[in-house]
This record gives structure tokens, sequence and C-alpha cells, in this order.
């Protein structure tokens, strides 16, 4: 009943920019906390930048003062704004949703993934 989709991912050059976008819908009251994720090729999937309550709590340390997380609360929508990127960063990137739902449990949600890939 809860839906999370992520875009905005591509295929870039060393150096460029990417914006990606995660949106929330469904039977939410109220969102807890929003993360963006990532798995490579072959590697276990990994914690790029989380929200709490709309504030930005941590990032991981090969991304910091590259990528930056921000949340549009009205919207229910998580954005990652991602500079200079690396091959490195090549990866899907996933969204991930705690919320709260109507029964008042706490659940968590993942969208698909969006693919970004970074190469000269």
């Amino acid at each position: 009943q809860v839906q999370v989709v992520e875009s905005g991912g591509d295929l870039v050059q060393p150096g460029e920019s990417l914006r990606l976008s995660c949106v929330a819908s469904g039977s939410i009251v109220n969102i807890n906390a929003m993360g963006w994720y990532r798995q490579a090729p072959g590697a276990q999937r990994e914690l790029v930048a989380l929200l709490i309550s709309g504030v930005s709590a941590k990032y991981a340390d090969d991304v910091k003062g590259r990528f930056t997380a921000s949340r549009d609360v009205a919207k229910n929508t998580l954005f990652l704004q991602m500079n200079n990127l690396k091959p490195e960063d090549t990866a899907v990137y996933y969204c991930n949703v705690r919320f709260r739902d109507y029964t008042g449990s706490i659940s968590s949600a993942w969208g698909q993934g969006t693919q970004v890939a970074v190469s000269s």
C-alpha cells in the first residue's frame, strides 16, 4: 500500500552531476526517516545519506562534501544532489522510507532503484 519510486539515474562522465528524486506515497501517516542507499555490482548495499525528522543525520565518508540529501516534507520527497561524480559512484541507488501507517505500526519500504553509471 506504500509506494517508493526513485528517478534521475543516468550515464554521466566523471566530474558531472546528477540529482536523484524519491517519492513516497500511499497509506502514510508520517515519515520518520528517509535514506539513500546504493549497491555496486558484487557488493553489499550501503548507506549513502540518511535524514531523520527532516534533518541530515549521516553521510557515508566517501560522499561527504560531494553529495547532499534534502527533503520536501509536504510532498514526501527525498532528493540526492550528487556533484563531482566518480566512477566508484557507479551503483543502483535505492530509497528507503521509514513511516507510521494508520494502524500505528512503523514500517520500512524500498523503491526499485535507479541506475547511476559514471564512465569516461
